[in-house]
């Protein structure tokens, strides 16, 4: 390759004409072991043996990795992992999870660096937006975080898309990488799961994708005066709006919409709250699931999540209205790699929110 022949695009961003005009002078097979190294046996650039050194050099040149490593933490059980990178464009940081379980390994990526959703009780949302991920950023995330659980023996089977900012507020990227991640790496669309505050144009969009992912819509509140504070993008997009993209989702894919529902104590998580997130889930046909997890801690929220007992009482409340609801386990939490505690060590703004009375 002629030393002043290199490219603004990416790696995982590239196409495999990109690709191509790399290892111009090669033969054209070349190509395909390239993308099978990079996608279906995620290799690095520089571990590309079947490749000459020389093509090895002027691909890693040519065609740079996006994410550039920082820290790596491991929670106290060994079961979750964090990874902080900064992007090689705009040097913006941001944070992936890798999460193993007995029966599966799952990444949890970011789709922005930083989110302008807002919602107060969320780290990422305290800390503002920086931009958008391209589809290769997003892609590179799995590829890094596959490889860290290929070397204790283990294969990624699930993504969701639950990380560092809003995935439906980028959607193109977002769509582009769920192909990329079930075409080329080979997962499953129903080991996908794309997690949004409730942005409903996003919803209809993702009913029309070629492949059935899942939907998880952070929901927090049923009912609009309370959502409203929680997650202020409600305002826009109210709950009867918000049901009814979901049932239309449920409709077009017949695939299960989950609820996340993060208990705050003695704010959303009262018998009246029960009652109407209840009432709520039944509004769709088959019922939505929803999945309870106590409010992680972040530095910018002074509520603290329910206490065990109340959660176990929350579920079993549902549970009784005839609502499927799952109590997930806090996960890294101490290592700020749980639900909502994603900043990438930026800086927290606190913020207020009162109490409901019991």
């Amino acid at each position: 390759m002629n030393d002043t022949m290199l490219y603004d695009t990416m790696l995982y961003d590239a196409t495999t004409d990109d690709i191509a005009r790399v290892l111009a002078g090669q033969p054209a097979y070349r190509v395909k072991q390239v993308w099978q190294a990079l996608y279906e046996q995620l290799r690095a650039p520089g571990d590309i043996t079947n490749l000459p050194v020389a093509a090895r050099n002027d691909l890693a040149t040519a065609l740079p990795e996006s994410l550039l490593w920082k820290t790596e933490s491991t929670d106290a059980t060994g079961d979750t992992v964090k990874f902080l990178w900064n992007l090689r464009e705009g040097g913006h940081p941001i944070e992936t999870v890798l999460m193993l379980y007995p029966d599966r390994a799952t990444v949890c990526v970011s789709t922005q660096a930083g989110c302008a959703m807002a919602c107060g009780f969320c780290a990422t949302g305290q800390a503002g937006f920086n931009r958008h991920l391209t589809s290769g950023e997003i892609v590179e995330q799995v590829v890094k975080a596959a490889r860290r659980a290929r070397e204790i023996g283990r294969r990624v089977s699930n993504i969701v898309f639950m990380g560092m900012g809003e995935p439906l507020a980028n959607e193109a990227a977002t769509r582009s990488a769920v192909e990329r991640i079930h075409d080329d790496i080979g997962i499953s669309a129903r080991h996908l799961t794309v997690s949004t505050v409730g942005i409903i144009p996003g919803i209809r969009q993702l009913a029309e994708w070629p492949l059935p992912v899942n939907l998880a819509v952070s929901l927090h509140a049923a009912r609009d005066e309370l959502r409203n504070e929680l997650v202020p993008i409600n305002k826009r997009y109210p709950l009867n709006d918000l049901v009814a993209a979901c049932n239309d989702y449920l409709i077009e894919r017949r695939r299960r919409v989950s609820f996340e529902w993060a208990l705050i104590d003695r704010v959303n998580d009262t018998q009246r709250d029960a009652n109407e997130l209840a009432r709520l889930c039944k509004r769709l046909r088959p019922n939505a699931h929803v999945n309870l997890i106590p409010l992680n801690p972040t530095p910018g929220w002074p509520t603290r999540g329910s206490s065990p007992q109340r959660v176990r009482e929350f579920a079993d409340t549902l549970t009784g209205l005839g609502v499927n609801a799952t109590v997930r386990r806090n996960r890294g939490t101490d290592i700020d790699a749980a639900c909502g505690q994603l900043a990438a060590g930026q800086t927290i703004t606190p913020v207020r929110f009162g109490r409901a009375d019991d």
